[in-house]
């Protein structure tokens, strides 16, 4: 099956910076768009920043111009930058990945990261 692990969270204050790493391994024939998601207590679950297998971004309008998603294909790996971090910012990061398993199957699954625990003191 497939795994992503994320890495990177932790406790920095407000203006500061992290870099988010997602890690994907397993059964991957072929990975499509990725994906940074987040969850603040009692929120519904924000998508953030996408990615496809392209390079083509798009970033949420409360992020924009503060957060850059990236990824490397080669580690399939994705990446989410965060400057300016602000407060609001707290949250629960996770990855996604949409996955093709293997050559001899077409359907694509959605697979997630545990997250990882991002907080912004002011």
């Amino acid at each position: 099956q497939v795994q992503l692990v994320e890495s990177g969270g932790g406790l920095v204050q407000a203006g500061g910076s992290l870099r988010l790493s997602c890690a994907a391994s397993g059964r991957l024939f072929r990975i499509n768009a990725m994906a940074w998601y987040r969850q603040a207590p009692r929120k519904q679950r924000e998508l953030v920043a996408t990615i496809t297998s392209g390079g083509s971004t798009k970033h949420a309008d409360s992020v924009k111009g503060r957060f850059t998603i990236s990824r490397d294909n080669a580690k399939d790996t994705v990446y989410l930058l965060m400057n300016s971090l602000k407060p609001e910012d707290t949250a629960v990061y996770y990855c996604n990945a949409d996955v093709i398993p293997s050559a001899f199957e077409a359907r694509q699954y959605a697979y997630w990261g545990q997250g990882t625990q991002v907080t912004v003191s002011s």
